[in-house]
């Protein structure tokens, strides 16, 4: 070889290795600004969803867990909060509309109880503070356990022999069984189901624990604007937005039951009464949202690639191709934990005596 050709040759090799190192030192620097962008924006889920206002021991655990894979309070002996919210569905039911005591049909689809005490509030429509409010309340709701007062329900929680859980579960009350003991109990056993997923792994700093197409799907997801209403620890959850921004929601997710134009469900108007708040819903979270179909107050769209477009189109008015949607996909199935140990299986239930 010429003594050119050979300075050439080693020219275009070294420039070669500069522009491959060139290349790698700009695909981490990139990597490092898109985890900076998502922590930003995204907080890894906590420890625990404990507060102080609601103590916890593994007593009211127990009896918490109890509570609420217990059918025979309700007036049909067969709903509980896992007939709607069941861990073999990750927390929901899988049904557009739930089916309540005596087969009636639940006005809204039910959403996970997974991570639920991270959200600003309960239910679509945010009417319930917390998850005890909420499963207080439940005891006389027409739709979930049917109840006439908490005094047919706590007469029942004492016949079914809870006494002695709620002695334990709340020590030196005269009167531990009563409608808030239930809900503090089953509080306790929801604030312990948190699903840390891949995604939590990634914003704590592991780069590998999502693929390359959930990280493009990311950037989308957050460059796209739906991380303007998802976000936070639960990635959605923590505000309230008019479903149908641009043009009216049904028109985009062809609702089987379109039940705004019977008057029936005007968002958080129902319970507020204000106009302003027609058509608003407490936003979802997108955790477990790949495994949770399926979607919206109406279980409207049954696939979460639709649900992600119907998005774009109502609330930012953007037409995303194929292979975006295929991304922001990638990205919300590494939402998806575990399913929580203790929320697995039902635990073995008192038997009945009428003589307590």
């Amino acid at each position: 070889m010429k003594f050119n050709t050979l300075i050439r040759a080693i020219i275009a090799v070294s420039a070669l290795g500069a522009a491959t190192v060139v290349g790698v030192v700009g695909a981490a620097d990139t990597e490092k600004e898109l985890l900076e962008r998502a922590r930003v924006l995204f907080k890894p889920l906590p420890d625990t969803a404990r507060v102080d206002d609601y103590p916890h021991s593994e007593a009211r655990i127990e009896l918490g867990k109890a509570l609420f894979f217990e059918t025979r309070v309700s007036t049909d002996g067969r709903m509980s909060c896992a007939a709607c919210h069941s861990p073999s569905y990750y927390g929901a039911d899988s049904l557009a509309f739930s089916v309540g005591v005596h087969g009636k049909k639940l006005p809204r689809n039910a959403s996970t109880v997974l991570n639920t005490p991270l959200l600003i509030a309960q239910h679509y429509g945010g009417n319930r503070a917390t998850v005890e409010e909420q499963a207080m309340k439940a005891l006389l709701s027409p739709f979930a356990y049917g109840n006439k007062d908490y005094a047919e329900a706590v007469a029942k929680m004492k016949a079914l022999g809870y006494k002695p859980m709620f002695e334990k579960a709340f020590p030196n009350e005269a009167e531990p069984v009563n409608e808030e003991n239930w809900a503090k109990a089953i509080g306790a056993f929801e604030r312990t189901l948190l699903t840390p997923a891949p995604f939590d792994r990634y914003l704590k700093g592991d780069p590998q624990a999502i693929s390359k197409e959930a990280k493009i799907g990311l950037e989308k997801f957050m460059s796209v604007g739906c991380a303007g209403c998802h976000n936070g620890v639960t990635v959605g959850g923590q505000m309230y937005q008019k479903f149908g921004l641009l043009e009216d929601y049904w028109l985009a997710t062809g609702s089987k039951e379109i039940e705004v134009l019977k008057g029936r469900d005007m968002g958080r108007s129902h319970d507020t009464q204000k106009p302003e708040d027609k058509f608003i819903f407490k936003v979802p979270q997108l955790r477990n949202v790949a495994v949770t179909p399926p979607y919206f107050h109406d279980g409207s769209v049954e696939k979460l690639d639709d649900a992600v477009r119907v998005m774009a189109r109502l609330q930012l008015g953007k037409k995303l191709s194929d292979e975006d949607v295929k991304h922001i996909v990638a990205f919300l199935q590494s939402l998806t934990g575990d399913i929580p140990k203790q929320f697995l299986n039902a635990p073995p239930l008192p038997v009945a005596s009428f003589n307590n």
